[in-house]
């Protein structure tokens, strides 16, 4: 009798030992799982800023970055909105000033900016159709209307960086890490603009010494719209610098502003002494069908 329960038992056993370690291995999975899962959410909320996060606090010392984006109705405007929001969400201490061109707010962009998850502030100003004519300088309006919403609701207490980012451009998030730094004003390369695959400042011992452009390389300021930052104190030191509607060259508008407010001299090049390009112009097309 005794050697039919040990032949029993032993035939048993392993399976035993099998269950209980199984047990073992899920119970352990079980405990660790919630911790692993407040681990996921503590990097992820160091690495955004999410309220509870470790890096909270450091990101809400460092200077906003105020985006002026003159938009327009048009076929394609909300499929370019909803490219620069995805990146600019992606963007801590953002604020996006989105100007319409236009008499009123319109129904689309209000909607558009209520669900984009983006820091905004919505402004519409109409530009006179005695200025939409073919080769006029485009946007005027509608950048000095964030100018002057920037220097109405803004103090010389307020740390701040301000870019000019058109609704058809793209930007790598890189480039806002670049610009955060601008204590006056700081240029970059932009892609495809003036005619070539790229343009840029030219740098020697961390000065700007020229420009590479296929277009006008006489301007004082041979730079696109998307190749520049500036300080937001130097935009509230300067109350009267703005974009120029009369006297303005079509594509003059960068120089024309920037010489009311620097010196070729004095910019900061960023982007590793401008070799590496972060933005670019929408490259324009023509097909033939």
């Amino acid at each position: 009798m005794k050697s039919v329960f040990f032949s029993r038992f032993f035939i048993l056993l392993p399976w035993v030992l099998i269950v209980i370690i199984m047990i073992d291995v899920d119970t352990k999975r079980t405990i660790r799982a919630p911790g692993a899962a407040r681990t996921g959410r503590a990097q992820r909320a160091a690495r955004t800023g999410a309220p509870g996060g470790p890096g909270a606090q450091n990101q809400s010392a460092l200077p906003v970055i105020y985006a002026i984006t003159p938009t327009y109705t048009r076929p394609v405007q909300k499929a370019e909105l909803t490219r620069l929001a995805h990146a600019f969400r992606q963007v801590p201490r953002f604020h996006w000033i989105l100007v319409e061109d236009s008499t009123t707010r319109t129904d689309m962009v209000t909607r558009f900016l209520a669900r984009c998850g983006v820091p905004y502030t919505h402004l519409h100003v109409f530009t006179p159709r005695r200025f939409k004519r073919t080769g006029m300088p485009r946007a005027t309006e509608q950048r000095n209307a964030a100018l002057a919403w920037l220097r109405q609701r803004r103090g010389r207490r307020d740390p701040g960086v301000v870019f000019f980012a058109d609704d058809d451009n793209t930007y790598s998030l890189e480039l806002f890490e670049e610009m955060r730094s601008t204590r006056g004003v700081s240029v970059w390369p932009v892609g495809f603009v003036g005619g070539r695959s790229y343009e840029r400042p030219l740098v020697s011992e961390g000065k700007v010494v020229g420009w590479y452009t296929g277009w006008r390389p006489d301007r004082p300021f041979a730079t696109d719209m998307a190749g520049f930052a500036v300080n937001l104190q130097v935009i509230l030191a300067n109350p009267r610098a703005q974009f120029k509607r009369r006297g303005s060259q079509p594509g003059m508008q960068e120089s024309d502003f920037l010489k009311q407010i620097t010196k070729v001299t004095d910019l900061e090049p960023k982007a590793n002494n401008c070799t590496q390009c972060f933005g670019w112009r929408r490259l324009r097309l023509m097909w033939l069908i």
